[in-house]
């Protein structure tokens, strides 16, 4: 390996360097060498420290050009690439070259970033969050035999004593950024399916969901009935209550049933419709049927009760329902829950 760092070393084609290059890192990973191996290589080839930071585990490995590991305070790095596994960005790699990029620098990079991923995927654990659509669609599918459900698990990771929760999301933040969050160090991994995300998890903790995520948690063991659980619920969400559990919606579950022409037709629902166009009625008669109170729905919403008690008025008057009636009140609860179910 010094020879051929040596002969390396010496070479004026650029085209004829790149290849050299490549064929150096292919002797690396045929001789399975690990991450400091694989950084004290790399130092040697460009004869300036090369350094590796793993995102999951913060593990971080710098060698100088001499072949020792160095605990230096690291200079500015003059070239940098990302290493990925499995389309997810799981680290870095880096040169601390004390001036302009080597003319072979990018090439280095490029092949040290492949190699150090696949060091990562074969001696693990790879850290990673996203995972292959078909594996996750398989442990959710009702229509998958529990054997091909089995095997699925245990490729994405997943030992088969453990308990497994299913979440169906909607962010706008990456999925492997928002599963790392929620379980960062148990067990996680993610995928799109349509329009929805999924996560998989042992265990989630609902406060660490970050704001603007809608979320629905699964409740059932079996991950099929858990995912359907997981999809009813995140129907559910508001942003009032952006996350929801299956088990806290009770009798409310049942509403996600109701065929969308039946609720289309109920009149309580299109007396809903008729002051949705007003977002300041629709936010009123939703602060005050989550609290049910005049006074803690004028505090909700930061203005005076009496404010808030001439708005119910005119939104009962509109809905044809007496707000201050508990059956009312109940009405207006299920008419609305029901109205924003089809406007899902």
């Amino acid at each position: 390996m010094e020879a051929l760092v040596e002969r390396l070393s010496h070479l004026d084609s650029h085209v004829e360097g790149t290849i050299r290059v490549v064929m150096f890192y292919d002797t690396l990973m045929r001789r399975r060498v690990d991450l400091p191996a694989l950084a004290r290589a790399s130092a040697g080839l460009a004869e300036c420290v090369a350094g590796i930071r793993l995102h999951g585990t913060e593990r971080v490995i710098r060698f100088s050009p001499d072949g020792r590991e160095t605990s230096v305070p690291p200079a500015p790095a003059s070239s940098t690439v990302p290493i990925t596994l499995d389309e997810e960005e799981i680290g870095t790699v880096w040169l601390e070259r004390p001036g302009p990029p080597g003319p072979l620098d990018e090439v280095l990079l490029d092949r040290l970033a492949i190699a150090a991923a696949s060091v990562v995927e074969r001696y693990g654990p790879a850290r990673t969050t996203m995972a292959d659509p078909a594996l996750v669609e398989l442990v959710v599918s009702a229509d998958c035999d529990e054997a091909a459900r089995a095997r699925a698990l245990r490729l994405l990771g997943f030992a088969a004593d453990l308990p497994l929760r299913v979440v169906a999301v909607r962010s706008e933040l990456p999925l492997d950024q928002l599963g790392g969050l929620l379980s960062p160090a148990r067990p996680v991994k993610a995928a799109s399916l349509a329009d929805v995300g999924v996560i998989l998890a042992t265990t989630v903790d609902p406060a660490r969901f970050p704001a603007g995520v809608r979320a629905g948690i699964g409740a059932a063991a079996h991950p099929d009935r858990a995912w359907r659980e997981a999809r009813t619920a995140l129907r559910f969400t508001t942003p009032r209550r952006p996350v929801v559990h299956y088990d806290a919606l009770g009798a409310l579950a049942l509403l996600a049933q109701v065929p969308r022409e039946a609720a289309r037709e109920n009149a309580d629902v299109t007396a809903i419709a008729r002051i949705a166009g007003c977002q300041a009625d629709l936010e009123t008669l939703d602060a005050y049927c989550a609290t049910g109170s005049l006074r803690r729905a004028a505090d909700l919403l930061h203005l005076h009760h009496s404010s808030v008690s001439r708005r119910l008025d005119h939104i009962g008057s509109t809905l044809g329902i007496d707000l201050t009636d508990p059956t009312g009140l109940i009405r207006a609860r299920l008419a609305l829950t029901t109205w924003r179910l089809l406007e899902d």
